[in-house]
């Protein structure tokens, strides 16, 4: 009974100790010269980190590719497991694979962070801001789910970064808009009867679990000329099969690493046998370099561009993706992409071609 009491005490005042300390240190920072300021994250919450940020903590996957494109990396101090493996995040900057990853699975790993004494810890999820926040870090939530909130998020991050990240990141807004507004100009005037219906697929692992509306994937659909097959709110949701069969779409397309693999299994599958997408053949995977086009990071600027051609494919002609990929590459992460690279990153594959 009083080990516990004395175990109990003991934790309660390392939580203290651990408030104090972040407050010693922003006061520190000010006594010093060194100025404090208070950003106000997508969540609406106040933060206060040094004006001069040199540690960050990248806890979001997505997020890492937009620091990394604001030219943000060399300030990382840890990253997440997913990024820390990633062959094609390695491939653009190779300092990642030494990076330890305080946020593991969805575990954060608190003494990890305590040792590392980040300025900044960006965060996606309340739950791990909220924690964060409660052992003396200064958590910065970046999520968004739609363009016009991934804009704010990246203006976000560049103030996190500071130097001429501000520069990079009004760069990055006016490529996703250009885009936007290129696809936008032919799709949206589109009789509904014109838009196919579109199921998203988020991997091979199960074909069940999809994306929905009021998503960032059902966003860039309706820009690319779709609508989404299936009528229901929300991102990464579990289907059941009468579901898919009930809403026949036209076209599909699966996220995920080794996306012929995944294609591959659908035509396979009897419950997707009888679709108009699987009988017609017009079953794509979707690309995935740096990050997934689908989802949250830089690339998803040349998504949008991508699913125009799949959707919508006698209306762009026009536009060459492997051309624009090259181009992004080039310009936001100073890499050459080269032909092969580029059909890899189709496939859902590693640079070099490995699943």
């Amino acid at each position: 009974m009083l080990f516990c009491k004395i175990k109990k005490l003991y934790f309660i005042r390392r939580k203290s100790m651990k408030k104090l300390l972040s407050a010693l240190i922003l006061s520190a920072a000010v006594v010093l010269g060194a100025e404090v300021k208070t950003l106000t994250d997508m969540t609406g919450n106040a933060v206060k980190i040094p004006a001069n940020v040199e540690r960050i903590a990248a806890l979001w996957h997505a997020n890492n590719q937009i620091i990394l494109v604001l030219g943000g990396m060399d300030k990382v101090v840890t990253t997440t497991d997913l990024i820390k493996k990633n062959k094609w995040f390695a491939q653009i900057y190779p300092r990642v694979k030494d990076l330890p990853a305080a946020l593991n699975g969805n575990d954060i790993q608190i003494e990890e962070l305590v040792k590392l004494a980040p300025d900044a810890v960006v965060v996606s999820n309340k739950n791990f801001q909220e924690n964060l926040a409660k052992n003396g870090f200064n958590a910065v939530n970046a999520i968004f789910r739609d363009y016009d909130d991934m804009k704010k998020s990246v203006l976000l991050t560049a103030q996190i970064i500071g130097g001429d990240a501000a520069g990079k990141a009004k760069e990055l807004n006016e490529n996703l808009d250009a885009n936007i507004a290129l696809v936008s100009e032919r799709t949206s005037k589109l009789e509904d009867a014109k838009r196919p219906k579109v199921l998203h697929i988020v991997g091979g692992a199960n074909l069940l679990k999809i994306d929905c509306t009021k998503t960032i994937i059902d966003t860039w659909i309706k820009y690319a000329g779709g609508k989404n097959a299936v009528q229901k709110d929300g991102s990464m949701i579990e289907i059941t099969a009468e579901e898919i069969v009930s809403s026949d779409p036209d076209i599909i397309i699966v996220g995920g690493a080794d996306n012929q693999k995944a294609v591959e299994k659908i035509y396979a599958d009897p419950v997707f046998a009888g679709l108009k997408a699987v009988k017609n053949k017009k079953v794509y995977g979707n690309p995935k370099g740096v990050f997934s086009w689908d989802r949250y990071g830089a690339e998803s600027a040349l998504q949008i561009l991508w699913a125009a051609t799949i959707v919508q494919p006698e209306l762009f002609k026009d536009v060459d993706v492997k051309a624009q990929t090259k181009a992004f590459y080039k310009k936001f992460m100073n890499y050459d992409l080269n032909d092969a690279e580029f059909d890899y990153i189709l496939k859902g594959l590693n640079p070099d071609g490995s699943k």
